[in-house]
Protein backbone atom coordinates (compact mmCIF):
# COMPACT_ATOMS: atom_id res chain seq x y z
CA UNK A 1 0.00 0.00 0.00
CA UNK A 2 1.68 3.68 -0.69
CA UNK A 3 1.60 5.95 1.79
CA UNK A 4 -0.03 8.98 0.92
CA UNK A 5 1.99 12.69 1.80
CA UNK A 6 0.09 15.52 2.31
CA UNK A 7 1.92 18.74 1.42
CA UNK A 8 1.22 21.56 3.65
CA UNK A 9 0.54 24.99 2.60
CA UNK A 10 0.15 27.00 5.82
CA UNK A 11 2.89 27.09 8.69
CA UNK A 12 1.66 26.25 12.13
CA UNK A 13 2.60 29.63 12.87
CA UNK A 14 -0.26 30.61 10.60
CA UNK A 15 -2.50 28.24 11.41
CA UNK A 16 -2.36 28.95 14.80
CA UNK A 17 -3.28 32.07 14.05
CA UNK A 18 -6.28 31.11 11.66
CA UNK A 19 -7.59 28.91 14.60
CA UNK A 20 -7.37 31.43 17.71
CA UNK A 21 -9.32 34.08 15.16
CA UNK A 22 -12.06 30.96 14.70
CA UNK A 23 -11.98 30.96 18.59
CA UNK A 24 -12.30 34.54 19.19
CA UNK A 25 -15.42 34.52 16.61
CA UNK A 26 -19.19 34.95 18.50
CA UNK A 27 -20.83 32.10 16.93
CA UNK A 28 -23.12 34.55 15.21
CA UNK A 29 -19.88 35.38 13.25
CA UNK A 30 -18.80 31.84 12.33
CA UNK A 31 -22.27 30.96 11.26
CA UNK A 32 -22.37 33.93 9.10
CA UNK A 33 -18.78 32.71 7.91
CA UNK A 34 -20.25 29.34 6.98
CA UNK A 35 -23.25 30.80 5.85
CA UNK A 36 -21.22 32.30 2.83
CA UNK A 37 -18.84 29.71 2.23
CA UNK A 38 -21.51 27.55 1.57
CA UNK A 39 -23.05 30.37 -0.83
CA UNK A 40 -19.63 30.56 -2.22
CA UNK A 41 -19.76 26.83 -3.02
CA UNK A 42 -23.39 26.63 -4.21
CA UNK A 43 -22.32 29.10 -6.84
CA UNK A 44 -19.22 27.54 -7.89
CA UNK A 45 -21.32 24.81 -8.71
CA UNK A 46 -23.90 26.91 -10.57
CA UNK A 47 -21.17 27.66 -12.19
CA UNK A 48 -19.85 24.72 -13.46
CA UNK A 49 -22.69 23.34 -14.59
CA UNK A 50 -23.19 26.06 -16.81
CA UNK A 51 -20.25 25.60 -18.46
CA UNK A 52 -20.65 22.34 -19.38
CA UNK A 53 -24.03 22.71 -19.63
CA UNK A 54 -24.58 25.95 -21.46
CA UNK A 55 -28.11 25.08 -23.35
CA UNK A 56 -28.89 24.25 -19.81
CA UNK A 57 -32.14 26.47 -18.69
CA UNK A 58 -32.90 27.38 -15.05
CA UNK A 59 -34.77 23.50 -13.94
CA UNK A 60 -32.19 21.76 -15.69
CA UNK A 61 -29.46 23.65 -13.97
CA UNK A 62 -30.95 22.98 -10.66
CA UNK A 63 -31.35 19.58 -11.30
CA UNK A 64 -27.79 19.27 -12.32
CA UNK A 65 -26.77 20.98 -9.08
CA UNK A 66 -28.84 19.10 -6.74
CA UNK A 67 -27.52 15.70 -8.39
CA UNK A 68 -23.88 16.77 -7.39
CA UNK A 69 -25.06 17.60 -4.23
CA UNK A 70 -26.61 13.89 -3.88
CA UNK A 71 -25.83 11.68 -5.77
CA UNK A 72 -26.94 9.17 -8.38
CA UNK A 73 -29.07 6.93 -6.19
CA UNK A 74 -30.76 9.65 -4.58
CA UNK A 75 -31.60 12.05 -7.41
CA UNK A 76 -33.08 8.60 -9.07
CA UNK A 77 -35.31 8.06 -6.14
CA UNK A 78 -36.70 11.41 -5.26
CA UNK A 79 -36.51 13.13 -9.08
CA UNK A 80 -36.58 10.56 -11.43
CA UNK A 81 -34.06 12.00 -13.01
CA UNK A 82 -30.68 10.31 -13.74
CA UNK A 83 -27.24 11.89 -14.21
CA UNK A 84 -25.86 8.86 -15.53
CA UNK A 85 -28.22 9.09 -18.56
CA UNK A 86 -28.78 12.96 -18.26
CA UNK A 87 -25.12 13.21 -17.86
CA UNK A 88 -23.03 15.08 -14.74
Amino acid sequence: MEQTRTVLDTTADVEARQVALWRAMSPKERFDLVAELNDSCEQMAVAGVKLRHPEADVDEVRLRVLALRLGRDLMVEVYGWDPDIEGW
